[in-house]
C-alpha cells in the first residue's frame, strides 16, 4: 500500500490518541499474534501496538516483519510503539477512515 506524505500526517494526528492493543513480548512476532493484529485491523483500519524490551528483535525489523505478515502499512515507529493502518473495504462508509487525497 502505498500513502502520500499528505496520508502517512493524517494518520498519525488520528494515531495520536491511540492506546497500543497488541504487545510483542519475548515471544516475537507468533501466528497468534499477526492473527490477533489481522482481527483487529479489519475492526478498526488503524492500532498501535506495543514493543516490549524483551522482544528478541529490533523495533524496526519488527514493524517490517507485522507490516508484510498482515499487509498493513507501517505508519511510524516511536519508541516501542508501532502505528499500522489497513484499508478494510468491507466497513460501512461511516466508519471507514477517509484519507485526504
Amino acid at each position: 500500500m502505498k500513502l502520500t506524505s499528505k496520508q502517512i500526517r493524517y494518520l498519525r494526528a488520528q494515531g495520536h490518541h491511540l492506546d497500543p492493543i497488541a504487545i510483542i513480548g519475548q515471544a516475537g512476532v507468533t501466528q497468534n499474534v499477526v492473527h490477533s493484529i489481522n482481527d483487529v485491523l479489519d475492526a478498526h483500519e488503524l492500532i498501535k501496538i506495543k514493543i516490549l524490551s524483551s522482544a528478541p528483535e529490533k523495533r524496526h525489523d519488527i514493524a517490517a516483519k507485522v507490516g508484510k505478515l498482515t499487509g498493513a502499512a507501517v505508519i511510524q515507529v516511536l519508541g516501542k510503539t508501532i502505528l499500522l493502518y489497513r484499508e478494510n473495504k468491507n466497513r460501512r462508509p461511516d466508519q471507514k477512515i477517509v484519507l485526504p487525497v
